[in-house]
């Protein structure tokens, strides 16, 4: 007999397209590329942590010291006990475990969210609301900042949960999240926050600080997709949405996904290292690339100049003369020159309709669709993002609803 010898098959096949230079990618709150040090820990992981983190026997030992050792870094970053953590398949599932996992089984009561929340947490707030939860949403203002004086006048009624999204997403919005916290617990409420475009970004806190959960997705700060975290307080009565096995301390059924898992630990790992630093130097080059665009004609910025998302800018565009133009539209030119941005949340993307996050903050009808979102992020070229300006500059012209002279004051 033929001793069995496996085929040999080229790694990366010709199906595998090359990865694009990322010296132009400006939509990190989309998604970040993989940092070297989480894809090498993850090749590692997949080799030698391949075993059920649930057995006992050696294999299985090597991929649960792994899963704890990130679950410690994961911990670390929000400066909580590894026992707060429990692993998710990324935001979304992290959110709903938040809101259905502390809701769902108790009676029907009252649910306060933002007026500016991801669709991952308001669509699952609106079907508490159908099965008969008193959903309420907190008023912001015009640079999406949360209404504290509205969120104090709403809590005398009481609540079961408020949940507040740490970063706007769309605009970069970021909340006073100790000042509602503040609040919420002076209420005795619990609070979450939907922290997914935060890590890696700021110093992040909980408890008597912040929130009592967070939500985190790997992916966002240059980890892995598929996987993310539920960080809550162990007091709280978090109940499974997904049942089967008791991995997770009960609260999440299933085999853990070890590598992905291992890649989130590394991430945040990085992060805790280097986001202070790395940070600053995005936000400098944000500040400039900023002011380049509102120099130039038909260019405005919306969410607040100062507490916003460090890496993130979101405009209006429009013509010189005040005629908005289609967001998307502006997309597809940017990229033709090789930048990659978005007009909105990237999880809206393919969906028609004026933007939630803008009608909540009183922009107009018109210029709801008119938003370009601009987020950097440590493997940018600083040469090349700062030639973003001019470059929409001349998509806008090539629209033909702008002309060469009207922008001629800005070149």
């Amino acid at each position: 007999m033929q001793p069995h010898t496996e085929p040999q098959t080229d790694p990366t096949p010709a199906s595998v397209p090359a990865s694009p230079d990322v010296t132009g990618y400006c939509d990190g709150s989309a998604s970040a590329p993989l940092h070297a040090a989480v894809a090498t820990a993850m090749d590692v992981a997949q080799r030698q942590c391949w075993g059920n983190p649930s057995s006992i026997h050696t294999h299985g030992s090597m991929a649960a010291e792994a899963m704890e050792r990130a679950r410690l870094q994961v911990a670390a970053l929000v400066g909580v006990s590894p026992d707060w953590v429990t692993f998710t398949s990324g935001g979304t599932e992290a959110n709903h475990l938040a809101l259905e996992g502390l809701l769902a089984d108790r009676p029907a009561g009252r649910l306060l969210i933002s007026a500016v929340e991801h669709p991952a947490m308001a669509l699952p707030a609106r079907r508490l609301g159908q099965a008969g939860w008193k959903l309420e949403t907190i008023p912001v203002d015009g640079e999406g900042l949360l209404d504290l004086q509205a969120l104090e006048v709403q809590l005398r009624q009481g609540a079961d949960l408020v949940s507040v999204i740490g970063g706007q997403s769309e605009v970069g919005t970021l909340q006073p999240l100790a000042a509602i916290s503040d609040i919420c617990h002076h209420h005795a409420v619990p609070f979450h926050s939907d922290a997914v475009q935060l890590a890696g970004k700021v110093p992040l806190a909980m408890g008597r600080q912040g929130p009592d959960l967070l939500s985190l997705s790997a992916h966002k700060f240059m980890g892995p997709k598929g996987v993310g975290a539920l960080v809550a307080d162990p007091a709280l009565p978090l109940s499974p949405r997904l049942l089967g096995g008791s991995q997770e301390a009960g609260r999440r059924a299933g085999t853990q996904p070890v590598p992905l898992i291992v890649g989130m630990g590394v991430a945040c790992a990085v992060s805790l290292d280097t986001a202070s630093e790395a940070m600053e130097r995005v936000g400098q080059l944000r500040d400039r690339l900023l002011e380049d665009c509102l120099k130039r004609p038909g260019m405005t910025l919306t969410g607040p100049r100062l507490q916003r998302l460090p890496h993130h800018i979101s405009l209006l565009v429009g013509t010189p003369q005040g005629e908005p133009l289609d967001g998307r539209a502006l997309v597809r030119g940017l990229n033709r020159e090789g930048f990659s941005v978005s007009s909105g949340s990237a999880c809206a993307a393919g969906q028609s309709g004026d933007s939630p996050v803008l009608t909540a903050m009183g922009i107009p009808s018109p210029w709801r669709r008119s938003g370009l979102r601009i987020s950097l992020g440590p493997w940018v070229s600083e040469t090349r993002v700062l030639q973003l300006p001019s470059t929409l500059d001349r998509v806008r012209r090539e629209s033909g609803l702008v002309r060469a002279t009207d922008l001629r004051a800005s070149s």
